[in-house]
Order: C-alpha cells, then structure tokens, then sequence
C-alpha cells in the first residue's frame, strides 16, 4: 500500500471542513474511486456524525467526506478536502 501525503491546502482544509486524516485514509482505501479532471481521483465516504459542523454551527446526523487526491508512482497526494454534512444518509 502506497503512503498518503497530505498537501498543506489539503491540510488546512480538513481542519477548516471539520474532517480527520483517519476518515480521509479510510475514505481512499475503503470507498470506489471516481476519475476527476487532470488525471485525480475521488472516493466518498458518509460517516454518522451527530454534532455540530464548524462550517456554519448548525446540528447534523451525518457528514460525506470526498478527498481528491492525485496517484503518483510512489505514493498518494490529498490536495483538498471536501465535506459535506446532512441530516439525511444519502451521497448526493
């Protein structure tokens, strides 16, 4: 298994989104890959959450993190995060 590496966006966009490097590492090597522009990749992953989004303080039951994250020969680049949080367990 190739090590990840985090970019310093990617970085400062799980901290801002309310994402950790555990749900992102769980994220790329459990969740199917989807092909993105310029060769990167995505997987998405909802994780029951049951509190309060640093985004914008309201309470939610669920959270979908999607890393985007870029295969290189000798290891895996996170360069941002998104988060998205929802009271319904649906991946839209």
């Amino acid at each position: 298994m190739k090590p990840v590496r985090f970019s310093e966006h990617a970085q400062s966009r799980l901290r801002q989104r309310g994402a950790t490097e555990e749900e992102i590492l769980e994220c790329i090597h459990q969740s199917p890959r989807a092909a993105q522009h310029g060769g990167r990749f995505s997987a998405r992953k909802i994780f029951l959450f049951g509190g309060i989004s640093p985004v914008n303080n309201q309470q939610y039951r669920f959270k979908t993190i999607e890393p985007i994250f870029a295969e290189e020969p000798d290891e895996i680049v996170v360069v941002t995060v998104k988060v998205y949080y929802s009271n319904e367990e649906t991946d839209s």
